[in-house]
């Protein structure tokens, strides 16, 4: 394979997954109030639980922040990412479960999967150079063969 054949695929390989980022990140359309409720409480962690989401939890305190999400979702005036927000700020950022699509968290998800794709490319170019050169070598001799036997028996001969 050539080298613009190899740059072209490494280049498709970006499109895509960049493509596939964009998809997976695409807003759904329009949701119900009672969507963007359960959308941001799964977002928001129960402030006396471990590892819960105010929308799994049933404790006062989350069932007092899925009011508070009610409210403002129901105002109509903030986005989801904006209520979240200002539960956050109120809070010190500490009932944040999903870290949020911008700045440096955004960084937080988006380095390893591109540290994954550029390993994955790094091995595939690896793999075709070394098949490449196998083939520039060409297949066994029989002098091949005898050197190997020798050095074997040379081997043995030492221990």
């Amino acid at each position: 394979m050539t080298r613009a054949k190899s740059i072209g695929w490494i280049v498709l390989a970006f499109v895509v997954v960049g493509l596939l980022a964009v998809g997976a990140a695409r807003d759904g359309g329009p949701r119900t109030p009672e969507q963007r409720m359960d959308a941001i409480a799964k977002r928001v962690a129960c402030p006396i639980c471990d590892g819960e989401s105010v929308f799994e939890s049933r404790n006062p305190s989350s069932q007092k922040l899925r009011d508070e999400i009610e409210v403002r979702v129901n105002e109509g005036v903030l986005g989801d990412d904006e209520i979240i927000d200002a539960l956050t700020s109120a809070r010190a950022g500490q009932e944040l479960l999903v870290p949020t699509a911008s700045g440096i968290e955004a960084l937080a998800w988006a380095l390893p999967a591109t540290a994954f794709v550029i390993a994955v490319l790094g091995l595939w170019v690896a793999f075709r150079r070394w098949q490449d050169n196998a083939r520039r070598l060409g297949a066994a001799t029989a002098e091949d063969y005898a050197l190997v036997a020798e050095a074997l028996a040379h081997d043995d001969v030492d221990d």
